[in-house]
């Protein structure tokens, strides 16, 4: 009954609320980048969604226009270079999300989930398919976002996703928002340019 009414119910109201409430603050947000750079205000991206299919992500822009394109940022050879100084704060802070909370209303995502892979992102992509997380709907945060984000390996990220889903219910999904609030707080698990940064730590000690 959650996975297949409720769950979607609390997305549409949540992310409804979130817009209300959060649209002075994007709109500051947003004029805060046109000051910092030039470009758009948001960056889309092609992302896999619910069953493989791809969907345009909508972010603030963090970064300049003519970064390359469809590249993860642990692909770039010196990430930080890309990134503007109010798109610092937004990573940092994880506020270049917000505007998602519209891909949620959409029904392209919710608010809970795995995190949505670049539609190129194939060894996460296949990895995902062992445990059935291209089957359900991307999230805005989920449990690998609260176990290490950018510190994690491919195979890890994956593992903790098809977690998510053996065991997603209301409390665990409380459980995720609750942890993301707490990780969001202490910025955890942010590493620029970062992929597996936990177990390229442990080699090196």
């Amino acid at each position: 009954m959650y996975k297949k009414y409720i769950k979607r119910m609390l997305d549409i109201l949540l992310s409804l609320c979130g817009i209300v409430v959060l649209i002075l603050p994007m709109g500051l947000i947003a004029l805060a980048i046109k000051i910092d750079s030039e470009g758009p205000v948001f960056f889309k991206q092609k992302r896999v969604g619910k069953n493989k299919e791809h969907f345009n992500i909508l972010k603030f822009r963090t970064m300049r226009t003519d970064t390359p394109p469809d590249a993860p940022t642990h692909e770039l050879s010196d990430p930080e270079k890309w990134i503007t100084k109010t798109g610092k704060i937004l990573r940092k802070t994880s506020l270049d999300e917000l505007p998602q909370l519209f891909n949620i209303l959409r029904g392209q995502m919710s608010i809970i989930g795995p995190r949505p892979a670049l539609w190129n992102q194939f060894d996460l992509i296949e990895e995902r398919d062992k445990y059935g997380v291209n089957n359900v709907r991307p999230g805005l945060t989920g449990w690998a976002q609260i176990n290490g984000r950018d510190e994690l390996e491919i195979d890890i990220k994956a593992t903790f996703d098809g977690e998510y889903v053996e065991k997603m219910s209301f409390a665990f999904d409380i459980k995720c928002f609750i942890g993301t609030i707490t990780s969001v707080l202490k910025s955890e698990g942010v590493v620029e340019g970062g992929t597996g940064e936990i177990k390229k730590e442990s080699n090196q000690k």
